[in-house]
């Protein structure tokens, strides 16, 4: 089964420190790609699915590098478009024990950010798509990305093409005059399937459940409170038909406990809790769950079966360095079906 998913948004040159390295001690940086709606495109191409990335980017080596490796991944790039100066960098300080990772964004008056309607034919790339998705990232960098989303969006919805949206709120990106709180709703009103944790929830639309508090967890998350924001969200958005929180419990900058909930109006489908006590990488770890979620969802036709993918899909995830998640259908339902033990496969 091969189902046309269309993702939108921003991919980015990302500049590690090797290891556990501080800024101040790094003298190199491991250079690899990524970004929240590229990240999602790869794990769908991985599972099959015919995945097509869009974006805008500078004609130059770099973008070109990072096309061909998305292409080397089995995501299509054909309908991104050129223009501008720049591709936005992210450098990453990977955190260990008590000290938690710092991300330093270099993004502005990048190619996507200086974005404009009609610079995609929309009517042209979602036709005969199946599904589109884009994140909270795109419209916090630029009035004309928002634009540009929306515009996309509402194609969509004009279409038949099911949308959905990651609402990843990011407090360093919210810098043109707009807060989330105004730009977002009015795209989300389009969307069938709404992803999001508790702290997206209350920032962009005042949601939040009640008697939780992220930061006192102590790596215990109960997920059952969460039904309340899902039903909230389906409230102010009549158009969403399923939420999904993801659920991540931080115990410590290396071992978390991760999960998900999936609601659709009535039953609440709550996945396995995994217990990740030894995180390789995290960053990407929210978009190889959107990934999972997407491919479930229309994969088995199963809300529980499809939420399970996605938690197991992104406890995998962080496993493997980098912003995507290399992992294949069957490694995923070997996890899903009880085989967590890493034994050497021979």
């Amino acid at each position: 089964m091969s189902k046309k998913i269309v993702t939108f948004g921003e991919v980015m040159l990302r500049l590690s420190t090797p290891g556990y390295l501080r800024f101040s001690q790094a003298r190199s940086f491991d250079a690899t790609f990524g970004g929240g709606e590229a990240n999602v495109a790869v794990s769908l191409a991985g599972y099959g699915m015919d995945a097509s990335f869009v974006t805008r980017l500078p004609k130059n080596d770099i973008s070109a590098e990072c096309i061909a490796e998305l292409r080397s991944l089995r995501v299509n790039t054909d309908d991104i478009v050129f223009g501008g100066d720049r591709m936005g960098i992210y450098f990453l300080e990977t955190g260990a024990v008590a000290r938690g990772s710092k991300v330093v964004y270099d993004r502005s008056h990048t190619a996507i950010s200086e974005i404009q309607p009609g610079m995609i034919d929309w009517e042209a790339v979602l036709k005969d798509a199946d599904w589109f998705h884009w994140t909270g990232i795109t419209p916090a960098l630029s009035q004309g990305a928002a634009d540009v989303c929306l515009e996309a969006i509402k194609t969509a919805n004009r279409l038949g093409v099911k949308v959905s949206c990651d609402l990843n709120y990011r407090k360093k990106l919210w810098k043109y005059g707009k807060t989330a709180a105004e730009v977002m709703p009015a795209l989300v009103e389009g969307c069938d399937l709404i992803l999001g944790n508790e702290e997206d929830a209350e920032k962009e639309f005042g949601i939040k459940p009640e008697g939780f508090d992220a930061e006192s967890t102590g790596g215990e998350v109960d997920q059952a409170k969460f039904e309340s924001v899902c039903r909230q969200l389906m409230e102010r958005f009549p158009h969403c038909k399923k939420v999904a929180i993801t659920l991540r419990g931080s115990i410590n900058a290396n071992h978390n406990t991760w999960g998900g909930v999936l609601f659709d109006g009535k039953t609440l489908h709550q996945s396995r809790r995994y217990d990740i006590t030894h995180i390789v990488d995290r960053v990407g770890g929210g978009d190889s769950f959107m990934g999972g979620l997407i491919y479930g969802l229309l994969a088995y036709d199963d809300d529980r079966k499809a939420i399970e993918f996605a938690a197991a899909a992104s406890c995998l995830k962080h496993t493997i360095f980098g912003d995507y998640n290399r992992v294949t259908v069957a490694e995923v339902e070997a996890l899903m079906s009880g085989s967590g033990s890493g034994r050497v496969s021979r």
